[in-house]
């Protein structure tokens, strides 16, 4: 099977609802259903396949088009979350708000120490807490970046690293707290990966840095 027959099986898999069992905030370690376990393994032996000399022990995995991220470790499922990535889809040139795809690792881990809300500019605390919107009447023009920061840079060159019209870091494509959270599990947001403050605060504290992210647009 080559690779893109490979990637097409596996994105029919996901998309035909096998992994539709990982509901938001499942504990996946009890191995709730074989096609659970099934569909880890379809994900690793594709990546295993794409980058060969990839240590993909444990990894972040996120879906845009079913607008989930899932944390992988040792072969199991740990996690699954509900997100929130760009409004315009996919892709990798500077200023297109899209959502960069391919393989990055976690380079910072920004704001342990941040109440949840609390606002960044420029990867920095300022001091300001966002009033966190649950309800779906209200929206906000504003694309405010709170509670932690985990940055993301690219590791495939002419894709998602070197010239910095397409460059994930450059491009300062994150996963990041939002207080838009009435839009998560819908494309939304400037480009990032949006989780809600609790949801992001656990994967902070799940993942070291440099775990491998993939992000893929399926």
């Amino acid at each position: 099977m080559t690779l893109s027959t490979f990637y097409l099986a596996f994105c029919l898999f996901v998309c035909n609802g096998n992994l539709y069992p990982f509901s938001n905030n499942v504990k996946l370690n009890n191995k709730s259903s074989s096609s659970s376990n099934a569909t880890v393994e379809f994900l690793l032996d594709y990546l295993s396949i794409k980058y060969p000399d990839v240590n993909f022990e444990e990894i972040i995995y996120v879906g845009i088009k079913r607008q989930e991220l899932y944390y992988i470790k040792k072969g199991q499922l740990v996690k699954s979350y509900h997100i929130s990535s760009s409004a315009d889809g996919a892709g990798n040139v500077f200023g297109s708000k899209k959502t960069q795809i391919g393989l990055h690792k976690i380079k910072k881990k920004i704001g342990e120490e941040v109440p949840i809300g609390g606002i960044f500019e420029g990867k920095k605390f300022i001091g300001k807490i966002a009033n966190i919107n649950k309800d779906n009447h209200l929206h906000s023009k504003k694309d405010e970046i709170v509670t932690r920061i985990l940055t993301l840079q690219g590791q495939e060159e002419g894709i998602n690293k070197g010239n910095k019209n397409i460059d994930s870091y450059h491009r300062r494509i994150y996963i990041h707290g939002t207080p838009e959270e009435h839009l998560i599990g819908q494309p939304a947001s400037h480009g990032c990966i949006r989780m809600t403050s609790e949801d992001v605060i656990e994967l902070f504290d799940f993942v070291p840095l440099g775990i491998n992210v993939i992000i893929l647009n399926n």
